[in-house]
């Protein structure tokens, strides 16, 4: 599995590449609004840069120490990642939740703080199956009253019980999602492999995304528990994103990790949409960690010749990737935070 950069004097090895059976034009939308409910990182006094504005929560809570006998209520940080896309057009406004965090309750509390009403959630996106995406489904169950009626839109491999094995270190099993504790909440699951549609064609999930960069590894120390065994599962193929075209600007694109490589998926996302420009590109792109730093030279260059206008790196990216990206894009990068809300 190659870990570095793919040498000048070799083509690209493809790992894992198929033809979609769709090719569509997205219907643009007129805006686009992406709120971060969850990320790695809280900063209260980030200021609001280009379409990103800093959120603030809402009122105090009591603390009695303090001589005002309050103090306010500040939103959460885990090591996780969700999003609530709020999508124009028409005149009409939709919304979906792309991944729930970590924790329980860390989301819906974060949804609370910014005065965001679960209610108003249609469907739900899983970027894929690891529980630092999937665990606040649980505290949104509980949210809305113990029955959901939501659809949940997932890749086959979602369900897989996997663990990571690195080097000197015992496994480390990854908590799994119970398909019957989702559908006795009334989620409406929906496995697809293939891109699959939302609100009237104008939101485009990915499905399985093709590994055509040669050099962008997945997940190299993950395992999966397949045909009686812990085998390699190094892929993580259910890793999918989300697409909108936005009106006379182009593709946001939206991942949860980036397992698929946040390169792949672009271009993917270039391919599904009839080469459609790439105006911004949000989310986790999992450069951190020794196996992934040796990959940023590689990744920046190959995003830069797709010229974003919006890179806004979050969860798994790491900093060093982070540092290399605002010194290279300049005003395009973005940094991130939860209650981060970006509109284009």
């Amino acid at each position: 599995m190659c870990t570095g950069g793919v040498p000048s004097d070799h083509a690209p090895r493809v790992l894992h590449d198929f033809e979609p059976r769709t090719h569509m034009p997205l219907e643009p939308v007129d805006s686009v609004t992406v709120t971060t409910l969850m990320d790695n990182v809280t900063d209260q006094i980030l200021a609001d840069q280009g379409p990103a504005r800093r959120l603030r929560p809402g009122s105090g809570i009591p603390a009695s120490t303090m001589t005002e006998e309050s103090v306010p209520d500040p939103l959460v940080a885990e090591h996780g990642f969700s999003a609530l896309v709020t999508v124009v057009k028409n005149g009409h406004e939709h919304r979906f939740l792309f991944d729930a965090g970590t924790s329980p309750d860390g989301v819906v509390e974060n949804m609370r703080r910014l005065r965001i009403d679960p209610a108003s959630i249609e469907a739900i996106i899983c970027s894929h199956g690891h529980f630092d995406h999937t665990t606040g489904l649980d505290g949104l169950i509980r949210a809305l009253g113990g029955r959901v009626n939501l659809p949940v839109l997932i890749h086959p491999h979602f369900w897989r019980s996997r663990r990571m094995l690195l080097p000197g270190a015992e496994p480390m099993d990854l908590p799994t999602t119970s398909r019957r504790a989702l559908e006795g909440a009334g989620f409406t699951v929906i496995e697809e492999q293939q891109p699959s549609f939302l609100f009237e064609g104008s939101v485009l999930v990915t499905g399985e995304v093709p590994r055509t960069t040669g050099y962008e590894p997945g997940f190299p120390p993950q395992q999966a528990w397949l045909g009686g065994k812990w085998e390699p599962d190094p892929l993580v193929l259910d890793d999918q994103a989300l697409i909108i075209d936005v009106r006379d600007k182009g593709l946001m694109v939206l991942t949860g990790c980036g397992h698929a490589g946040v390169v792949n998926i672009c271009r993917y996302a270039r391919r599904l949409t009839y080469d459609r420009p790439l105006h911004a590109v949000v989310g986790g792109f999992h450069l951190n960690g020794p196996v992934f730093e040796s990959l940023i030279p590689q990744v920046l260059a190959d995003l830069g010749e797709m010229t974003p206008s919006v890179l806004i790196p979050a969860h798994c990216t790491g900093w060093r990737a982070q540092h290399a990206m605002a010194a290279r894009f300049g005003d395009a990068f973005v940094p991130n935070t939860v209650g981060t809300a970006v509109t284009l």
